[in-house]
């Protein structure tokens, strides 16, 4: 064994005195210090925890919630590795289920068991032997943080005693064989089935675009805001929101749009309270007599959500507020020349008389004349109706507080990009030149590019919400967030334009196309994604980009695995509108301690078939990538920091050997 003194010097511990001293408060002692080591260096010999990533959730807060449960079907492949040999199939998938949704199961057991006490003595053997299997990584200070606080002893008992100890057999049925005489037993069996739940993933990466298309994103912000350890890399689709709360009036009419243009009103108005009363007021009048059929409402096939009656309305005031994002981008873009977007400025180049738009030169009819609002000499100027109603969407979005919550956690847990365990996290893209060198990005003068790009983007939006920030560089921080949304060098858009206009009033398909930047078109190749891994730091010998935002058409044999396998490109659309493009209903990638596997999941048709059948909404699983040997944490970021505590704790050793700091007697700590 390596002496504290062979590694540690008298000057440095001089130079580290000051944190030395605030390291003794916590550590007072020899004993303490050494004991924290000890603890630490065992840590670092436990296998890696288990990491899920998920992209572009859109809403779909059901199967979001679902495979959270499930954890992405990984949850049945260990009851069916431990049970496969005394278990059915059809047993295993229900002991499955009730670990899912343990409540709702539960209610259906009690029905059609004929002896409950039977059922619950074999289930909670079971269930313990589930969770001492889904525990075994972890050290026994972590699992007693997940366990709850009503049963965390008795669980902890549990975990650790066997019924196969001839020596604790006796008191281990006891505590089982009490559970359900003293009437616990449902609730102990819900309790550790949110155990097993919450120790299969051991950290959530969220790669962005929580919100839109999808009716339950205000949901999945509440799981995840009650979630124990998770991130995010921002979407495009999330800074739009972020845009909206921060009071950004194209963002907020472009949110409003989206939200019609999917029947999307849940989160709007059940989840973030916003009004939209006076919008339809000003719809049924402005558009009494227009159909407004270029502006239907996306409903998927197995969805009957809302009259005809309603449809016919939100049709009205889809158009109503696609009239007013126009006007109000056309103002954004005039309010910055630097952004070079004069040309997404359509309403001034409309022939009113002959009912036609000249786009980039060419002449196109459009396919709705009835403009009312728009008036051909001011044609960016609001009505004062449409003034005082984007006002009151304003006031709306800025004053709700599940919302402003929300937004929170996407700031305290978010940012433009992640390096995590030698996988480097974003959105979509990283904006290059054609000859696949870093684009320079102009942002208030100064141009930034690669990294720095990044990391400028993640501190300008940031200071859209610092009260310390002066009126002038707070107003460019939110006026950002829409040219994140939609300009040609954001890293979360990464297209030349935006043809939200011209997929309403065009049919021509040459006018709507998007031409992508070139990350998207380079990425593919292993010496590009090689130096984007070196500009962000990113060391190890299997490191990786994992993206997001362009959904994968599998069913047209697209891979998710690219640039032979440096990138993994994992959005497999959870949102319905992407199921038909997709062919499947969203990926999980499962970075285990010794493989990278990625999960296609099935579209699901509900939460009572998931529950009364046990469906893991688990498609196939395809092994991405197979470690040399298995890694632990000390080959982790987590690993990383754990050694400089444990070289921290040497130091402090050293210094109490030698004097130079004072030990405290732990009796007069413990008094």
């Amino acid at each position: 064994m390596i002496s504290t003194e062979s590694c540690v010097s008298a000057q440095r511990v001089e130079n580290d005195r000051r944190i030395l001293e605030l390291l003794s408060q916590t550590f007072p002692n020899i004993s303490a210090a050494g004991t924290e080591i000890i603890n630490l260096e065992a840590i670092l010999n436990l296998p890696k925890g288990t990491e899920h990533f998920v992209a572009d959730l859109h809403g779909e807060h059901e199967a979001f919630r679902h495979i959270l449960k499930n954890a992405s079907g990984n949850i049945k492949r260990k009851v069916t590795e431990l049970f496969a040999n005394s278990m059915r199939e059809s047993e295993i998938r229900q002991l499955c289920a009730l670990i899912y949704y343990p409540e709702e199961k539960l209610q259906s057991f009690r029905v059609s068991e004929e002896n409950v006490e039977d059922f619950y003595n074999i289930t909670l053997h079971r269930l313990v032997r589930v969770c001492q299997t889904v525990s075994s990584k972890y050290t026994r200070s972590k699992v007693r943080k997940a366990l709850p606080r009503e049963y965390a002893y008795i669980i902890e008992e549990l975990l650790h005693e066997s019924p196969s100890d001839y020596d604790k057999q006796a008191y281990f049925n006891c505590i089982i064989e009490s559970i359900i005489s003293t009437g616990q037993a449902e609730s102990f069996i819900s309790a550790i089935c949110n155990v097993i739940q919450k120790l299969s993933i051991d950290r959530l990466h969220v790669l962005g675009d929580v919100y839109d298309r999808g009716p339950g994103a205000h949901l999945i912000m509440d799981t995840l805001c009650h979630y124990a350890d998770w991130d995010i890399q921002w979407g495009n689709h999330d800074i739009l929101w972020m845009g909206a709360a921060a009071g950004n009036l194209p963002c907020i009419a472009n949110v409003v749009r989206i939200s019609l243009r999917y029947g999307n009103m849940a989160t709007l108005e059940d989840g973030y309270g916003i009004n939209l009363v006076q919008l339809a007021t000003f719809a049924m009048e402005t558009y009494a007599d227009d159909p407004c059929d270029v502006f239907e409402t996306y409903q998927a096939d197995d969805e009957n959500t809302h009259t005809e009656k309603t449809l016919r309305l939100m049709k009205k005031m889809h158009k109503a507020m696609a009239v007013i994002q126009f006007k109000l981008e056309g103002e954004m873009i005039t309010m910055h020349p630097e952004w070079n977007m004069d040309s997404r400025k359509l309403l001034h180049r409309i022939d009113h008389d002959n009912g036609t738009v000249e786009i980039d030169g060419t002449v196109y009819e459009l396919t709705d004349k009835n403009l009312p609002t728009v008036d051909p000499e001011h044609p960016y100027e609001l009505t004062p109706e449409e003034r005082h109603l984007i006002n009151k969407l304003r006031h709306s979005f800025t004053v709700s507080t599940a919302l402003r919550r929300h937004i929170d956690a996407l700031f305290s847990h978010g940012c433009m990009y992640s390096v995590y365990n030698s996988n480097l996290l974003f959105h979509a893209s990283l904006p290059l030149n054609e000859d696949g060198s870093f684009k320079e990005v102009e942002i208030k003068g100064t141009r930034y590019k690669g990294r720095a790009l990044m990391h400028q983007i993640g501190v300008l939006l940031r200071s859209a919400w610092n009260d310390d920030t002066n009126a002038v560089d707070r107003q460019y921080a939110r006026d950002y967030f829409w040219y994140l949304w939609c300009g040609p060098d954001s890293p979360l858009f990464d297209k030349d334009k935006m043809t939200t206009f011209e997929r309403y009033f065009v049919k021509d398909e040459q006018a709507i196309r998007e031409e992508k930047g070139w990350y998207f078109k380079l990425r593919n190749r292993e010496e590009i994604c090689d130096m984007i891994l070196d500009e962000f730091g990113v060391e190890g010998t299997q490191r990786h980009i994992i993206n997001g935002h362009v959904p994968v058409r599998t069913a047209n044999g697209e891979s998710p695995i690219r640039a032979n396998g440096k990138l993994m490109v994992i959005d497999g659309g959870f949102a319905k509108a992407y199921h038909k493009t997709t062919g499947i209903a969203g990926y999980t990638l499962i970075y285990h301690s010794t493989n990278f596997e990625l999960v296609e999941h099935e579209p699901i048709e509900s939460i009572e078939q998931a529950i009364e059948n046990g469906t893991d909404i688990v498609r196939t699983t395809k092994m991405v990538e197979q470690t040399a040997e298995r890694i632990r944490v000390k080959d982790t970021d987590k690993g990383k920091i754990l050694k400089s505590q444990i070289d921290e704790l040497r130091e402090l050793l050293y210094a109490y050997r030698h004097g130079m700091i004072s030990e405290v007697d732990s009796r007069s700590v413990a008094q």
